[in-house]
């Protein structure tokens, strides 16, 4: 069964728009579907999930940091 989704408008200046039309071109989507794709990379990384691949790594055991007196 498909998935149920929530229609409602959306208005962007043109620019924006074009923008969105060929980048969604170019990754063989729709617009609708790059617009998606977007927000939930943008609430994936809200929550967390980008963070973990992205944080800072922690000195190797026995190296001093820089700053330790």
């Amino acid at each position: 069964m498909a998935e149920e989704k929530k229609g409602f408008l959306l208005r962007l200046p043109p620019q924006l728009f074009e923008q969105l039309r060929r980048w969604a071109e170019q990754d063989m989507r729709s617009i609708n579907g790059q617009i998606e794709w977007l927000l939930r990379q943008a609430v994936e990384k809200r929550r967390g999930g980008a963070a973990q691949s992205e944080a800072p790594r922690e000195d190797p055991p026995g190296d001093v940091p820089s700053s330790a007196p």
